[in-house]
Protein backbone atom coordinates (compact mmCIF):
# COMPACT_ATOMS: atom_id res chain seq x y z
CA UNK A 1 0.00 0.00 0.00
CA UNK A 2 2.75 2.49 0.89
CA UNK A 3 4.50 1.75 -2.40
CA UNK A 4 1.30 2.59 -4.29
CA UNK A 5 0.86 5.82 -2.35
CA UNK A 6 4.22 7.20 -3.56
CA UNK A 7 4.10 5.70 -7.04
CA UNK A 8 5.80 7.95 -9.63
CA UNK A 9 2.73 7.60 -11.86
CA UNK A 10 0.32 8.68 -9.10
CA UNK A 11 2.22 11.76 -7.91
CA UNK A 12 1.46 14.77 -10.12
CA UNK A 13 3.04 18.08 -11.06
CA UNK A 14 0.84 21.02 -12.04
CA UNK A 15 2.47 23.42 -14.50
CA UNK A 16 1.05 26.89 -15.09
CA UNK A 17 2.36 28.80 -18.10
CA UNK A 18 1.16 32.31 -18.82
CA UNK A 19 1.59 35.36 -21.02
CA UNK A 20 -0.20 38.34 -19.53
CA UNK A 21 -0.35 41.91 -20.86
CA UNK A 22 1.49 44.59 -18.86
CA UNK A 23 0.87 47.71 -20.97
CA UNK A 24 -1.33 49.53 -18.45
CA UNK A 25 -1.15 49.86 -14.68
CA UNK A 26 -4.34 47.79 -14.38
CA UNK A 27 -2.77 45.03 -16.52
CA UNK A 28 0.37 45.05 -14.38
CA UNK A 29 -1.72 44.89 -11.21
CA UNK A 30 -3.68 41.90 -12.56
CA UNK A 31 -0.49 40.12 -13.66
CA UNK A 32 1.16 40.67 -10.27
CA UNK A 33 -1.97 39.54 -8.42
CA UNK A 34 -2.03 36.33 -10.48
CA UNK A 35 1.69 35.65 -9.92
CA UNK A 36 1.40 36.29 -6.17
CA UNK A 37 -1.69 34.05 -6.03
CA UNK A 38 0.32 31.22 -7.58
CA UNK A 39 3.10 31.70 -5.04
CA UNK A 40 0.60 31.81 -2.15
CA UNK A 41 -0.86 28.51 -3.37
CA UNK A 42 2.55 26.81 -3.19
CA UNK A 43 3.73 27.15 -6.78
CA UNK A 44 7.42 27.83 -7.41
CA UNK A 45 9.04 29.62 -10.32
CA UNK A 46 10.43 27.13 -12.84
CA UNK A 47 11.33 29.70 -15.46
CA UNK A 48 10.01 33.09 -16.52
CA UNK A 49 6.17 32.93 -16.66
CA UNK A 50 6.11 29.25 -15.73
CA UNK A 51 5.28 27.99 -12.25
CA UNK A 52 5.16 24.39 -11.00
CA UNK A 53 3.63 22.68 -7.98
CA UNK A 54 4.18 19.17 -6.66
CA UNK A 55 0.96 17.34 -5.70
CA UNK A 56 0.80 13.94 -3.95
CA UNK A 57 -2.21 12.79 -5.99
CA UNK A 58 -4.41 13.58 -8.97
CA UNK A 59 -7.19 14.64 -6.59
CA UNK A 60 -4.89 17.15 -4.89
CA UNK A 61 -3.76 18.45 -8.29
CA UNK A 62 -7.42 19.05 -9.24
CA UNK A 63 -7.86 21.21 -6.11
CA UNK A 64 -4.95 23.44 -7.13
CA UNK A 65 -6.08 23.58 -10.76
CA UNK A 66 -9.49 24.85 -9.57
CA UNK A 67 -7.74 27.52 -7.48
CA UNK A 68 -5.73 28.67 -10.50
CA UNK A 69 -8.91 28.83 -12.61
CA UNK A 70 -10.59 30.91 -9.89
CA UNK A 71 -7.82 33.53 -9.96
CA UNK A 72 -7.45 33.81 -13.75
CA UNK A 73 -6.92 37.43 -14.86
CA UNK A 74 -9.29 39.21 -17.24
CA UNK A 75 -6.76 39.40 -20.09
CA UNK A 76 -3.91 37.27 -21.33
CA UNK A 77 -3.23 33.61 -21.99
CA UNK A 78 -2.86 30.95 -19.29
CA UNK A 79 -2.19 27.24 -19.83
CA UNK A 80 -2.48 24.61 -17.09
CA UNK A 81 -0.82 21.23 -17.54
CA UNK A 82 -0.72 18.19 -15.30
CA UNK A 83 2.06 15.61 -15.68
CA UNK A 84 3.16 12.62 -13.62
CA UNK A 85 6.21 12.66 -11.38
CA UNK A 86 7.81 10.13 -13.73
CA UNK A 87 7.35 12.46 -16.71
CA UNK A 88 8.65 15.43 -14.71
CA UNK A 89 11.71 13.43 -13.68
CA UNK A 90 12.53 12.80 -17.34
CA UNK A 91 12.83 16.53 -18.08
CA UNK A 92 16.30 17.57 -19.19
CA UNK A 93 17.19 21.07 -18.02
CA UNK A 94 20.05 23.09 -19.47
CA UNK A 95 21.48 26.44 -18.46
CA UNK A 96 23.94 27.79 -21.04
CA UNK A 97 24.77 24.27 -22.31
CA UNK A 98 25.34 22.98 -18.77
CA UNK A 99 22.92 20.29 -17.65
CA UNK A 100 21.13 20.97 -14.36
CA UNK A 101 19.19 18.65 -12.08
CA UNK A 102 15.39 19.05 -11.96
CA UNK A 103 13.86 20.46 -8.76
CA UNK A 104 13.66 17.97 -5.88
CA UNK A 105 10.58 15.86 -5.33
CA UNK A 106 8.89 16.40 -1.99
CA UNK A 107 7.91 13.57 0.34
CA UNK A 108 4.36 13.69 1.68
CA UNK A 109 4.21 13.47 5.47
CA UNK A 110 1.40 11.72 7.29
CA UNK A 111 0.29 12.69 10.78
CA UNK A 112 -1.87 10.36 12.80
Amino acid sequence: MNQERFNAYRIMWVLVLYDLPTETKANMKDANRFRKGLIDDGFTLFQFSMYVRHCPSRENAEVHIKRVKFMLPKAGKVAIMCITDKQFGDIEIFFARNKEEPPPTFQQLELF
